[in-house]
């Protein structure tokens, strides 16, 4: 690639950066040496994927204070895990960050970037991130933020993943001459506040040398990329006590609710024309409240939830579900979704039309486990 050398290049961003950065908790204050806590690092970078630095910091502090380093998180109960996470989402991180920790507290750290990559749940932007940012090692950290930089400042109108292998080499020489940890940030936190999507090229430090922008191309560099349509899916969601118990559904091993614990889900059925003939009060049931539904948006789906808590006179069994203590439900690690629910209970119903109450527990008790979303 033809490209201009990339320290003299950068040289002004490095600048702009030591003037105008952000305090962060887990930034350093001298980026000129390794950095003084590399387990903190770990943490932001694993919890910084997908999510924006200003969700990140409240976590990232209870975090510290709850597992101050790998050690201690290594031995973790994993609701204690989850519960920590409850909120931030993709808590598939949280996993991959407690067994890289287990791999820390038993080798150490990885020296290189190799071995960085054989931590569970670190990429390559991950463990170049952490191999820049906490040891100092020219590495170069391409993440969403990074390639959008690069992309308009070389004039990129492909997608610049493509040119992955060629940016890091490309890049080295401005790591080694500016600073891995100083550059690395410096690169993210353009991205992150001027060279946003829609872009503020008067405030940038790179405006004089960007291509983008000299071929008035900054709203289509980078190349956009099209998603793929989300699925849809219309469910209840169903809070059952009994007793002075609640049924759940308790954590999977592996998935999207891995290690969280959800509320019985169904699917929600259209109007049946002989609705009336269903008894709207069903043996055993005590009382009932609902309230008005919600989207739920995740990354490749949405859910249109309707919530619904039953009181029940005595527990039943269900398969694949757990009766759980009342004193126990809040300290449950639970998704955002079924957070909702729960938070709904210390509220009055709205006093929304009847739902088919006995056609639902018949489904829930006749359902194989799998079919429970």
């Amino acid at each position: 690639m033809n490209w201009p050398e990339s320290a003299s290049l950068l040289a002004p961003l490095a600048a702009w950066f030591d003037r105008n950065r952000r305090t962060l908790p887990w930034r350093a204050e001298d980026l000129s040496k390794p950095h003084p806590d590399p387990y903190a690092v770990l943490v932001s970078e694993l919890m910084l994927q997908q999510t924006q630095v200003a969700t990140v910091i409240p976590y990232f502090q209870r975090w510290m204070e709850g597992f101050p380093d790998a050690a201690t998180l290594a031995r973790a109960d994993a609701d204690a895990l989850h519960k920590a996470w409850e909120g931030l989402g993709y808590y598939r991180r949280a996993r991959h960050l407690q067994a890289a920790a287990q791999k820390i507290a038993e080798h150490g750290w990885p020296a290189d970037l190799e071995g960085l990559l054989t931590l569970p749940g670190l990429g390559p932007y991950t463990a170049a991130a952490v191999a820049s940012i906490a040891f100092q090692q020219p590495e170069a950290a391409l993440d969403g933020n990074a390639f959008r930089v690069l992309a308009r400042v070389l004039g990129l109108e492909d997608d610049p993943t493509r040119h992955a292998k060629s940016l890091r080499h490309w890049l080295k020489p401005a790591l080694e001459t500016l600073g891995p940890s100083r550059l690395t940030q410096a690169v993210m936190e353009l991205g992150a506040l001027v060279c946003t999507p829609s872009p503020r090229c008067e405030q940038c430090p790179l405006a004089a040398c960007c291509e983008a922008r000299r071929m008035d191309a900054t709203e289509r560099i980078p190349l956009k990329k099209d998603r793929a349509p989300q699925k849809e899916s219309e469910i209840w969601l169903l809070a059952i006590r009994a007793q002075g118990r609640w049924l759940l559904r308790p954590p999977a091993s592996k998935g999207l609710l891995a290690g969280l614990w959800s509320w019985p889900v169904l699917p929600l059925e259209k109007p049946v024309a002989n609705l009336a003939a269903e008894p709207q009060q069903p043996f055993g049931l005590e009382s009932w409240r609902s309230w008005p539904g919600w989207t739920q948006v995740y990354s490749h789906r949405k859910e249109r939830i309707q919530p619904l808590a039953l009181e029940w006179s005595e527990a039943f069994p269900v398969a694949q579900l757990r009766w759980v203590e009342e004193e126990t439900l809040r300290t449950l690690p639970m998704g955002k979704r079924d957070q909702r629910l729960r938070e709904l209970l210390d509220t009055s119903s709205q006093g929304l039309e009847a739902p088919p109450i006995a056609r639902l527990l018949r489904r829930l008790s006749s359902m194989e486990a799998g079919e429970l979303v």
